[in-house]
């Protein structure tokens, strides 16, 4: 009896995709009301369809953001510098709908006001973080193939490369894996990559697959690989002229390409008292230095928190039987040695810096950058000394 393969697939988003555009958007507003504010209250959402912009939600700061400039300057730094590739920085329209952060949401945040007297959590919700060994970034291939693909469109595009691309453009890996769950070889490549007109699909294909895939997925690549590049045969209207735009639709990119679970709370133009955000990172860095210690091969942490309360609910640990010590030990750990309130996590993760821009494209987990503190793995020797494991 034939095996049957065991395939998992990811895809990732350039920058111009419409709903990362609007990601990008919704984080350069909140990077900006930080720079001038670090106490800043945001929960900023962006959406964009044709030639327009609107951007609408809750912020309460003591700085002065020009809401239409940063959103044509992020326009602009995307690429979108001609209205025939879908938006325009320079001419899009811009609508801004925003009010004050809700009363009731903000002493439920504020220190010393409230039911509870801490500064609680920004609202209800369940985070996850997840980690495994299957990579050096300690996440899961596909999704780091599908950033690193996109990434690289991004890549040539700019630096002239291949001078006929255009700022739209998604990728999608398929990874084999073995029985005990390890990873093969790639099944299935898909790459599309908006263009100019009038340039032939077999240049497109032959561009992609020797500039783009080979130099990414070459050590995963066998001669079974398939590899599809524009589908459809074409990608000339892209960016919000061919599909609307809305911050929050990318949320499995955002995060480990849907190997793991998610609590459906987005990220970006959010400040880091909503524990969307702020939690998901914490849950990130401890499941990565839990991963990292080598007291498992692959962990996933889930949170939960009542809004206004600043301990999680509950905390919950899941292995996928690959831990070396019982999972109530791993918990004790955790509980120990963590930070898991929102005032805890803010403070070790040192989130209160205009730095989120750059979280919005390319994914929150799994890059190695310096500002991205969630991914340090400085517990890991506290980890092994607790859980009884030689260094």
């Amino acid at each position: 009896m034939l095996k049957k393969k065991i395939i998992i697939s990811s895809e990732s988003v350039t920058e111009g995709h419409p709903d990362k555009m609007c990601d990008i958007i919704s984080d350069a507003i909140l990077d900006e009301a930080l720079r001038q504010d670090k106490n800043s209250r945001v929960a900023v959402e962006t959406g964009t369809k044709n030639g327009g912009v609107m951007v609408f939600g809750e912020m309460t700061t003591q700085g002065y953001i020009d809401i239409p400039r940063v959103v044509r300057d992020s326009i602009k730094d995307i690429g979108y510098t001609e209205a025939s590739y879908g938006i325009e920085w320079e001419t899009c329209s811009v609508w801004v709908q925003i009010t004050a952060q809700s009363p009731d949401i903000s002493q439920g945040v504020s220190k010393g006001e409230g039911l509870h007297k801490k500064q609680g959590a920004g609202d209800q919700g369940m985070m996850y973080g997840f980690a495994c060994n299957e990579t050096k970034e300690l996440m899961p291939l596909p999704i780091t193939l599908a950033h690193k693909l996109t990434k690289r469109i991004s890549d040539v595009r700019k630096n002239g490369s291949i001078s006929y691309l255009r700022p739209d453009g998604k990728s999608q890996v398929s990874i084999e894996y073995n029985e005990n769950g390890k990873p093969l070889r790639a099944d299935t490549i898909v790459v599309s990559m908006q263009h100019d007109g009038a340039i032939s699909y077999e240049r497109i294909k032959k561009d992609a697959i020797e500039k783009i895939i080979k130099p990414i997925c070459k050590d995963w690549v066998d001669k079974e690989t398939i590899f599809h590049v524009n589908p459809t045969g074409a990608f000339v209207r892209g960016g919000p002229y061919a599909d609307a735009g809305i911050t929050g639709r990318k949320i499995i990119v955002d995060t480990y390409g849907g190997i793991g679970r998610h609590g459906g709370g987005a990220f970006s133009g959010k400040d880091p008292t909503k524990v969307d955000r702020s939690a998901a990172y914490i849950a990130r860095y401890i499941a990565k230095n839990i991963v990292a210690a080598g007291i498992v091969d692959k962990c996933e942490i889930q949170l939960a928190y009542a809004i206004g309360v600043a301990e999680p609910v509950s905390i919950n640990i899941d292995c996928f039987g690959t831990n070396r010590i019982p999972v109530d030990k791993i918990e004790v750990i955790v509980r120990d040695f963590f930070p898991l309130s929102p005032e805890e996590i803010i403070k070790h993760l040192n989130l209160r810096r205009p730095i989120f821009k750059k979280t919005a494209s390319y994914g929150h987990f799994g890059r190695n950058d310096p500002d991205f503190t969630w991914e340090k793995i400085d517990k890991v020797n506290l980890i092994r000394r607790e859980a009884g494991m030689k260094k």
